[in-house]
Parts: structure tokens; sequence; C-alpha cells
């Protein structure tokens, strides 16, 4: 993981090279790991549109065979294989984005140790964004005292927020318990940012604001994408039927 984190601050420093930016430097650097990722969350997010469209198969055999769990599990293999529908497929791009995504953090969370390689280059940068006077501390407004989560924090935990409804909406969960987490966790995580906002290096929270911003319209133009090739197929499976129809018809 520590060669993945030295990787991506060699990319990091380019883009900084290039825009002699850091801010810019920390949105590009994100933009492009995300769409390193994409396949992984095409991947992704086709095995949760297959799992939710086979669901209501999937709730009946549980019932029907509730009490035979041998009986179940060959009836839900044969389901799964049927329709080529892999359960464990929408974890595999999980597990793999996993230490890639730590490797990650770790290049933002240490920049001298990672992107500049010694102290003296890191302090020559200028850390500033729009009204964030250094990336190095967190973006927080202070009211009698009490520091409170500003601009970038409030925006991170809202693009969190419409990422998770947007994941919730291709849950193929029906079970009442696993809902009820998922709507828990739709709530927890923007809190959880602003949170964050307030203690974590509001280059951090820029960065995570960046890749969610990102995924957000990822899943809308796969999701797009996901529409059309379906509506296309079934346009050509209505054309098939209707010229089957009228071939019946013909030869009667």
């Amino acid at each position: 993981m520590n060669q993945i984190s030295i990787w991506f601050g060699q990319l990091l420093k380019l883009f900084y090279d290039m825009s002699n930016n850091y801010a810019l430097s920390i949105i590009l650097f994100t933009i492009v790991t995300k769409f390193i990722l994409l396949p992984l969350t095409f991947s992704q997010m086709r095995s949760m549109n297959a799992m939710k469209t086979i669901q209501p198969k999937v709730d009946e055999i549980n019932k029907k065979y509730k009490g035979n769990p041998q009986k179940q599990s060959e009836k839900l293999s044969q389901l799964y294989k049927e329709n080529g529908v892999n359960p464990a497929a929408g974890c595999l791009p999980l597990l793999i984005q996993f230490p890639i995504l730590i490797a990650m953090y770790r290049v933002v969370r240490e920049p001298i140790k990672y992107v500049f390689l010694n102290e003296t280059a890191y302090n020559l940068v200028d850390k500033g964004f729009f009204w964030i006077k250094s990336l190095e501390v967190p973006d927080v407004i202070a009211i009698q005292g009490i520091n409170l989560p500003y601009i970038l924090p409030v925006l991170s935990a809202l693009f969190t927020y419409v990422q998770m409804q947007m994941s919730m909406s291709r849950s193929s969960s029906s079970n009442a318990t696993a809902e009820g987490m998922n709507k828990t966790m739709t709530y927890m995580m923007p809190l959880m940012m602003l949170v964050w906002g307030v203690n974590l290096p509001a280059g951090l929270i820029l960065y995570w604001a960046t890749g969610t911003l990102v995924q957000i319209l990822q899943q809308y133009l796969i999701g797009k994408y996901e529409y059309h090739m379906n509506f296309r197929d079934d346009d050509k499976s209505n054309k098939r039927d209707s010229q089957a129809s009228i071939k019946k018809k013909n030869n009667r």
C-alpha cells in the first residue's frame, strides 16, 4: 500500500508542477484517480442493478423455503445462474478499491512524505483556496468561540447525502432491518462529514468533496447509459414478438 501511495504522490506532484496551485492539483488528482477506478465502479453498479432486478424472486424463494436452508440455497444458486448474476460481484470492486482509496487518503494527509519529499519545498507552496487561507487547517467559522463547519464541509456533507440517496435507489434489499440501516447511514454519513470538517485539514475535505461529486456524476451517467441500453433491448424484444405474431397470423 505504501508503494501505491508513492505512485499517487508522484501523480499529485505532476499536477502541482503543471498548475502551480496546490488546491487545483488535489482536484485534478482526485478526478483522474476516480476515472482510473471507473471500471470498478461500473462493474459494482451493474451488479447492484442486476441484483435489484431479481430481488422479488429472491424474496419469494427465501419465503417459500424458509424451513429448508439446503433447498433454499440450491434454488438461489439456480436463480443466480439462470440470470447470470454473481451476488459477490458487488463486493469485489469495493475490496479492490479499498487499499487504493486508503493510499490516496495517505497522500493527501501526508503531502511532505509522498508529494514534496521535504518540508522546505512544502512550506513554499501556496496552500490557499478561495476563502480558505490554508488547506492545512479545518474550514470552520467561529461563532461565540465555537468552531462550526463552514462552506467546504457543508458542501461535502451535501454531496455525500446525494450520493448515498443515489446508492440507496439501487439497493436490492427488501429486508426491513437492512433498509433501516441504509436509511440511517444516509443521514449519518453527511453528519460525520460535518464533524470531520471541523477536525480534519481542509485539503482532505476538498479531496472528499471532489471525489463524491465526481462519483455522483459517474452514477448519473452510468444510470442513463443503462436505461438507454435496457430501453433498446426492450424495443428489440417487442419488435421480435410483433414480427412473430404477424408471422403466426399469416401462416394461419
